[in-house]
């Protein structure tokens, strides 16, 4: 085993969400267009779950970010950009034999066919996260754990970190799960629909897109998924512009027993919003939701924080942003439904003194 020893006595003390997972360092194109035409690139960072510990930091909440990175100028630059979020990235390993990871990407949505990523990740240091060398102390400090699908994606041994980390144990925090499945990640084998549900069933908040459950499992619409998925506590499927569904409360009891289950099914629709960029909604969507049930707010809230926080990032060049201010972000989550539905949201209105359009 190689890298620094974690720092685990006092690291990553009192978190609310504690989120695991590989940043990297983003080149973003200086204008649309083919990788191979774009003359300069802007450094940031990318990284689903450090977005997530981000947005949750900027929000008010106590978030720490758990990863591996090189002993490079990127991994120093991925550890100071992300602490200065707020996030605590004190069990953050350096490893000194392995280099952290970056990419490229094109400025289109990643969902169309002419949007491009090249990443230079194989072999990175967190790639060599394993069950031997991550602080299970750390990533069991805070209220929540969350993971996501990617991780599982980057080797054998973090495949391996992960069904550790959501096997069934007493006093193991409420485990966050974004599925986000990247076919690009799993070129190397046909496991991925298999490892991505089996890891979905031990979780207990699942987020899932409607597009990529389609893809991976061949299911279709949010009772299917449920049908697919009817383990976690809590299942939240995006459908994109038509908003989200909840799958909540009591479970659906096994065949073999006579005690009837009965459930909440939630369903919000998506926020008419004014695109600047694509990107980092679905990281921001999750930071939202998880930010609100920390809060113990009604699940429409839950799922309404999670729309606000989306549009926040939506409206902005980047995958990171400053969210609304609490307030101004429950004056909107409390609108009725039809004042919900008039809202449209532009670039600048997260300003607590913008005035919010409505049509």
């Amino acid at each position: 085993m190689s890298g620094t020893p974690a720092r685990t006595a006092d690291a990553v003390t009192a978190a609310d969400v504690v989120c695991l997972g590989e940043s990297m360092v983003t080149f973003l194109p200086s204008q649309p267009g083919r990788l191979a035409d774009v003359p300069s690139f802007g450094r940031g960072i990318g990284g689903a779950e450090s977005n997530v510990a981000c947005a949750l930091a900027a929000a008010g909440h106590r978030a720490a970010w758990v990863s591996r990175v090189g002993t490079d100028g990127f991994g120093d630059h991925l550890v100071e950009a992300i602490a200065g979020y707020g996030v605590d990235t004190r069990a953050v390993q350096r490893d000194p034999a392995r280099p952290t990871g970056i990419y490229f990407r094109t400025a289109t949505d990643r969902a169309t066919d002419v949007h491009e990523v090249a990443y230079y990740r194989a072999g990175s240091a967190a790639s060599a996260m394993s069950p031997d060398n991550v602080p299970h102390e750390a990533l069991f400090a805070g209220r929540v754990l969350h993971l996501s699908g990617i991780t599982a994606a980057l080797s054998a041994d973090c495949l391996a970190l992960l069904h550790d980390l959501t096997a069934p144990r007493a006093g193991r925090p409420l485990i966050s799960f974004d599925v986000n499945h990247r076919p690009g990640l799993w070129r190397h084998t046909d496991a991925a629909p298999e490892v991505l549900l089996r890891l979905a069933r031990r979780c207990d908040l699942v987020f899932v897109g409607e597009d990529e459950a389609q893809e991976a499992w061949g299911v279709k619409g949010a009772e299917a998924i449920r049908a697919a998925l009817p383990e976690p506590e809590v299942l939240v499927v995006k459908r994109g512009s038509d908003g989200a569904t909840v799958f909540s409360g009591l479970r659906p009891r096994p065949r073999s027993s006579t005690a009837q289950g009965a459930e909440s099914v939630t369903a919000v629709p998506a926020l008419r919003v004014d695109v600047v960029a694509p990107v980092g909604a679905g990281d921001a969507f999750a930071a939202g939701f998880l930010s609100a049930t920390l809060r113990d707010l009604p699940m429409r809230d839950r799922v309404r924080h999670g729309h606000l926080m989306a549009a926040a990032v939506l409206t902005v060049p980047g995958d990171l942003t400053d969210p609304p201010a609490r307030a101004h972000a429950d004056r909107l989550a409390a609108l009725d439904d039809e004042a919900w539905g008039r809202l449209r949201l532009g670039p600048g209105w997260t300003g607590d003194d913008q005035e919010v359009r409505t049509t």
